[in-house]
């Protein structure tokens, strides 16, 4: 039976998308959608394509649904859940002019044609043709829908060309000790007056000493640290194609081991409080404190470089950072043997000491 959905554009017209959907056996074998701009015509598609639906053999023929569907049947299919940018991504494409175009339709002048009318910056289109590149590789194996990952790869050496896409640039930003000085006094004041507040200090401690990101931080549970061995399971690492359900073992340098072990949390979540609002102190306290362009995040960037500063090599790094690819270290191997940026730091000896 089809189903009519009624929807506004951002232009202000409704769409009406119509589904037809056949199952056996209590599944579905077979959806398509399309959208129309009057109810009516929505209607009369559906029961046209029931129509042609109920002949003998019209399910044998190879199937070639717009776009949205496949998308749609990518998620619904997809055992471990995706991360919510991903998600976000795919649905925005179903819902677009492409996800309206059928499989056989799509080439990669057609990719080039969305890609171009995305008003993002360069590296946030190469993230929509990354996701869409997800599609096209298991569409047509997996499911036998006719869609050309080659398309997506010729997509993507033009959109290089054309300045369409790009890579993120890499952030080399790391805090001094002057900044790191000027937040760590305010937190301190701050915790002292406010006991139920985020303990920033710690937290900004253990993202250097630890190379965690905040949101890793504060999933650690007292269960999964394993002090004999300094290491620690960290939950849904994020990792290129994959975070929901990527756990790693991770090392634990000594420094953030005993902040952790200071904290004297055997089961539950070590810092229960969430990352969004460990990120936005983090921001809003730099910017009253005059501190320009520093992100929680370049807090992991300083740690790993602490880490190649005080020696160590790219295996033994990758075991704390938890980077898959040594490759993505290979940056960090300007640093030069310099010693440890933080020996001696009051504020490392005081809170370390508990």
């Amino acid at each position: 039976m089809g189903t009519i959905i009624r929807r506004e554009r951002k232009d202000g017209s409704v769409g009406y998308t119509a589904q037809v959907r056949v199952k056996k056996g209590g599944k579905v074998v077979h959806a398509e959608t399309q959208t129309f701009d009057r109810e009516a015509a929505a209607k009369a598609w559906i029961k046209k394509r029931e129509t042609e639906l109920a002949e003998p053999g019209a399910l044998d023929q190879p199937e070639d649904p717009i776009l949205s569907v496949v998308i749609q049947r990518y998620l619904e299919d997809k055992l471990k859940p995706h991360g919510k940018t991903k998600d976000q991504v795919l649905r925005t494409m179903a819902n677009s002019w492409l996800g309206d175009t059928h499989c056989s339709q799509i080439n990669s002048a057609t990719v080039i044609r969305y890609l171009e009318g995305l008003t993002s910056l360069p590296q946030t289109r190469g993230n929509y043709l990354s996701h869409l590149s997800a599609i096209f590789t298991v569409a047509r194996p997996a499911w036998g829908y006719p869609l050309d990952k080659q398309a997506c790869d010729d997509a993507r050496v033009v959109a290089e060309k054309l300045g369409l896409i790009a890579r993120s640039k890499q952030r080399t930003r790391r805090p001094t000790l002057e900044e790191l000085n000027k937040l760590m006094t305010y937190y301190s004041v701050y915790e002292r007056k406010r006991e139920d507040s985020i303990p920033m200090t710690y937290i900004i401690l253990f993202s250097i000493f630890s190379t965690r990101r905040q949101e890793e931080t504060c999933r650690i549970l007292g269960q999964d640290v394993d002090a004999e061995n300094s290491e620690v399971v960290v939950r849904d690492m994020k990792n290129p194609g994959e975070k929901i359900g990527n756990d790693v073992t991770t090392l634990l340098p000594p420094e953030a081991l005993k902040l952790i072990q200071n904290r004297k949390v055997a089961k539950g979540r070590i810092w229960p409080y969430n990352a969004e609002s460990v990120s936005a102190s983090f921001t809003r306290t730099c910017k009253l404190l005059g501190i320009d362009d520093l992100h929680f995040h370049d807090l992991r960037h300083d740690g790993i470089s602490r880490l190649f500063e005080m020696g160590w090599n790219i295996p033994h790094v990758a075991q704390v950072s938890g980077h898959r690819s040594w490759q993505s270290l290979q940056r960090y191997t300007q640093f030069k043997k310099v010693g440890d940026k933080y020996e001696g730091w009051e504020w490392k000896t005081k809170l370390l000491a508990g």
